[in-house]
């Protein structure tokens, strides 16, 4: 991002482990999400609320809300990120999710959107990915708006990323440090060093988290 997101320090300093809260006006889907999250390593607790209005009594506690449509209303949810800036959240939608306006408050914090309809995998995928401080979605499902997208003018990638920059791109997105970029390409730690140089002039980006950002925006990383 512009900025280093704070949640994934406070969620790697529950060693590792989160607690999800899901907001969801169905018994049927709250308890189906419920069961899937369930096997999911790495999370220590999950609670339900039939609505974002009953999540206050959680939110301290919370470091990833799962909220479905029907949950509250736009202002619900700008609220709950307003009160909860450190709380990463995923969205799983039904309809358009360009009608999801409550994202467009997210103040830096990873969020996500995906289909209700999301595999157990793709939902395993995005818990790591924002608990990593990673925006995450499928790219069919993003909305300009969602997405941040540049305003007229801004400037675009001038030039392309070489495969093996691209493959680095996307190892940074998984929060992989140089050294185990270079073990897991059969690579130099140096010539690591030498494609992140190249992806952050290409990009304009300053840090990990930048280039992870405008990546994403660009449709670069596959989360």
């Amino acid at each position: 991002m512009g900025k280093e997101l704070s949640q994934s320090d406070q969620i790697t300093s529950r060693a590792g482990r989160v607690s999800v809260c899901i907001a969801s006006p169905s018994l049927a889907v709250r308890t189906g999400l419920n069961a899937l999250l369930t096997d999911i390593e790495g999370i220590d607790s999950i609670n339900e609320v039939s609505s974002l209005g009953d999540f206050t009594e959680f939110s301290a506690s919370t470091d990833i809300l799962v909220v479905t449509t029907g949950s509250g209303t736009d202002a619900d949810l700008r609220e709950v990120m307003r009160a909860s800036p450190a709380i990463a959240v995923l969205m799983l939608v039904e309809d358009e999710p360009g009608a999801i306006r409550g994202l467009s408050d997210r103040s830096g914090r990873a969020w996500g959107i995906l289909s209700l309809e999301s595999s157990a995998e793709e939902l395993e995928a995005a818990i790591h990915a924002l608990s990593a401080g990673l925006l995450v979605g499928l790219p069919a499902m993003f909305d300009p708006l969602l997405l941040d997208a540049p305003l007229q003018g801004e400037e675009q990638l001038v030039e392309p990323l070489t495969e093996r920059e691209a493959e680095v791109l996307q190892l940074l997105a998984q929060g992989l440090a140089n050294k185990q970029i270079a073990l897991t390409l059969s690579i130099s730690e140096h010539t690591v060093k030498f494609h992140v140089s190249g992806i952050y002039a290409k990009l304009g980006a300053t840090n990990r988290t930048e280039a992870v950002r405008l990546g994403v925006r660009q449709g670069l990383i596959i989360l």
